[in-house]
């Protein structure tokens, strides 16, 4: 479901856009052949890239532009009703951070969030410390917070800690191996894989300017899972390697996340493409500087970090956990399989409903930066997986729920994800039939009650209409509802004996998700 995304805890105050429904996310002086992450492929009118808007493959389906918007400059209006004359200009407008007429590399807006250089370098710093911290506890702590023992010093007790990382953590080379080859085969995948073609939502300083997202989610998926058993049982990679290997992995993501950081942050600057910039560098450095960062003309760095990695990762650590526990134990108990469950349905709304994530807050405005990049590549899957990693490090009988209980869990969550999926897909699904752009995708899993015929609408002072039938006509805010069950439900399988499979539920509550599910 979106470090969202973002997914940091905090996502940045939005613009007020009358009507518009929230989702729960330059010039060129240099490129190279192979990488293109400008904005070249943006099409000259919106009604063109409809036009172009195309498919890969016959398994494709056509989808046309989500969530056009007119800009428009404002008129003088004189006191006879008339339009004043030329010698009048038009008042400019901040939007986005960009102000009209102005150089949109620069951003206007006057604006901080996250306490600005200090709290962004305070976070950056404190999100790895934070995540070393609760590996240690869940690992050689049982699950309790690392505390320092009678008579030891804290100086010794950080020592202490620091030696647990270096030889339980260390970024091995098989750990790069592993990250480094899913990430490049997830990359693949997103290129080559059969999906549709959709256009993004009009960008005010590029005129109106759309950009074509490219989405193989659904195939990226399948083929990830399908790929991942037949390495397991063929004895070529098994599942739980990544269980082991869960130290190792932890350094190699958190550094991967810097890394591809930094080259994203200068490679921006190095070719021209900064875009919205404070001219402060931790600042921009960590909100980013590439609005709209590109290879190939098709791979979209912000879509292919939001929705595959994450996810994908996350559902392989619980797959990981299952089939450890089988190799340990010969069964699966019912918890494990109730994380694979939660897990499997998350990572695939977000690849069934990818090209609704295109008109998203985070793939429209927020910035390729340290914020989108990290969370993505560790923060997300590497922290928000400790239900996962509890369950591998326990016993199944210190977790053991009565199974009437258990058998609840499962039903109760099954209809709220029914709730939630329906409730993502009647708010896309609407936008899609407002504008004549919806197509019918046959994407496991089709539910009941996905699309609204002729629904209920309110109608704003400027003309705007807003939805208020289905399960919008119950509760704005739904899907966030749903979205804090899951998380919840994620940290009440493993019981209460250890806080950290508790730490995704308040994160949650701090910042809003993408909606990926359609």
């Amino acid at each position: 479901m979106t470090l969202t995304r973002s997914q940091t805890g905090k996502t940045p105050k939005k613009m007020e856009r009358p009507g518009y429904i929230e989702t729960p996310g330059r010039r060129s002086t240099r490129k190279s052949a192979a990488l293109d992450m400008s904005e070249k492929d943006v099409s000259d009118t919106p009604s063109e890239t409809r036009s172009k808007s195309t498919t890969r493959r016959r398994t494709s389906a056509k989808v046309k532009s989500e969530d056009e918007e007119e800009i428009e400059a404002p008129v003088k209006v004189a006191t006879n009703g008339h339009a004043a004359n030329g010698s009048a200009k038009p008042k400019s407008r901040i939007v986005d951070g960009w102000e009209e007429g102005l150089d949109p590399k620069i951003d206007y807006s006057g604006h901080y969030e996250f306490g600005g250089s200090p709290g962004v370098l305070a976070m950056m710093i404190g999100f790895p410390m934070l995540m070393y911290y609760m590996w240690i506890g869940a690992t050689y702590y049982d699950g309790k917070f690392p505390r320092p023992e009678e008579g030891q010093s804290y100086g010794e007790f950080f020592s202490h800690l620091v030696n647990l990382v270096y030889t339980g953590a260390f970024p091995s080379v098989k750990a790069w191996t592993i990250y480094w080859v899913f990430f490049i085969f997830e990359g693949a995948c997103y290129v080559l894989l059969p999906g549709v073609s959709v256009s993004g939502r009009p960008l005010p300083h590029l005129g109106g300017k759309q950009l074509p997202y490219y989405c193989s989610g659904v195939w990226s998926f399948y083929t990830s899972i399908i790929l991942a058993l037949v390495l397991h049982f063929t004895g070529l990679f098994k599942l739980y390697t990544i269980i082991d290997e869960f130290g190792p992995l932890l350094s190699v993501a958190i550094l991967s996340g810097y890394l591809v950081s930094f080259i994203a942050y200068f490679s921006a600057l190095y070719r021209g493409q900064q875009h919205r910039m404070t001219g402060s560098p931790i600042y921009d450095f960590f909100m980013g500087a590439e609005l709209n960062p590109r290879m190939f003309g098709i791979l979209d760095f912000k879509m292919f970090f939001e929705v595959r990695l994450p996810w994908y990762i996350l559902l392989g650590l619980s797959m990981g956990a299952a089939a450890r526990q089988y190799e340990n134990y010969g069964y699966v108990s019912g918890e494990v399989m109730f994380l694979v469950m939660a897990h499997f349905l998350y990572a695939n709304a977000c690849s069934k409903g990818e090209e609704c994530i295109v008109s998203t807050w985070d793939m429209y405005y927020e910035k390729w930066g340290f914020m989108l990049i990290f969370w993505n590549l560790a923060g997300v899957p590497l922290s928000y997986c400790h239900c996962t990693i509890y369950l591998a490090n326990h016993d199944p009988s210190e977790y053991h729920w009565n199974r009437f209980f258990l058998a609840f869990l499962y039903i109760a969550y099954l209809f709220v994800y029914w709730v939630w999926d329906t409730t993502n897909s009647q708010k896309n699904r609407y936008r899609q039939q407002e504008r004549g752009t919806m197509v019918q995708r046959k994407s496991f899993p089709q539910l009941p009650w996905q699309t609204l015929e002729n629904p209920k609408t309110l109608t704003g002072p400027d003309g705007s209409k807003i939805l208020v039938d289905g399960w919008y006509g119950k509760a704005r805010k739904i899907h966030y509802t749903c979205d804090l069950y899951f998380a919840l439900n994620w940290g009440l399988i493993t019981g209460f004996s250890s806080p950290f499979p508790w730490f995704y539920p308040p994160l949650l509550r701090l910042h809003d998700f993408p909606s990926c599910s359609a």
